[in-house]
């Protein structure tokens, strides 16, 4: 008979353990929904804005090659003009018409590049015009975001600062209360919590249901949980189903 008793209250205390385990952690999530989804609004405001200057970065550079393609130029067109003075000088002093075609075409070979040098030149004015329009609404957006940044990063640090303590506490309790309960229970606690929207893996009856799923337990299945003598889970959400220490139902 002494036996049997102590069997049963092996049994009970892995139920009160599993049900103070949810209590803690159920304390642990309430903290985390408080600070709800500012921790994924900080880092996608952080890429946001990594994005945004790594955009700007790539408009400067561009801008700057094109700044050297109209100074490379600019260069171009006064070597043409200086060649095509020095061309037509030549051509004072020319002996036959062969050498006279010669230099003209020469000269005109300078023309050209002047003409299409200054082309190049007009084509990157307007690139770089477009850009700096470009430029302005990404730096903006850029300043933008990073107020919203700070904004977001302040909230946050409030109610971390005001949670942290608590947090860590409660972690601490968490992961001792895990070493009182049996690594098998824990694995299936822990499987059940991360399959859970709301983090519940132990849940007593609400109303004759359960107090996951709020589907209805059968009157004999409720006798069994109140009795404390097995661990039964929810044939609909597959929860563990306790009936709370007395303790916890005085609080």
């Amino acid at each position: 008979m002494a036996k049997k008793k102590t069997a049963e209250n092996t049994i009970e205390q892995k139920l009160n353990s599993l049900y103070a385990l949810q209590q803690i952690d159920s304390q642990i999530d309430k903290i985390r929904t408080l600070r709800g989804e500012l921790p994924l609004e900080v880092e996608d405001l952080e890429a946001e804005i990594e994005g945004l200057e790594t955009r700007l970065a790539k408009l400067n550079e561009e801008n700057d090659a094109l700044d050297k393609l109209m100074s490379d130029r600019k260069n171009m067109i006064k070597d043409a003009k200086a060649a095509i003075k020095k061309y037509n000088e030549q051509q004072k002093n020319v002996r036959n018409n062969r050498e006279f075609d010669s230099i003209s075409k020469e000269i005109e070979f300078q023309e050209l590049e002047i003409e299409l040098s200054e082309k190049k030149i007009n084509e990157a004015k307007a690139n770089i015009e477009h850009k700096a329009e470009v430029i302005k609404v990404a730096d903006e957006k850029l300043k933008e975001r990073k107020k919203d940044l700070e904004i977001k990063k302040k909230e946050l640090d409030d109610i971390s600062s005001e949670t942290e303590k608590d947090e860590k506490k409660l972690i601490k309790d968490s992961e001792k209360a895990k070493e009182g309960i049996e690594e098998r229970l824990v694995t299936a606690y822990e499987r059940l919590r991360n399959n859970s929207k709301n983090g519940l893996a132990v849940v007593s009856i609400e109303r004759d249901s359960c107090g996951g799923c709020f589907n209805k337990i059968p009157p004999q299945r409720q006798i069994d949980i109140q009795a404390r003598k097995k661990i039964i889970v929810c044939e609909h959400c597959g929860r563990i189903l306790v009936e709370p220490p007395a303790d916890a139902q005085d609080n």
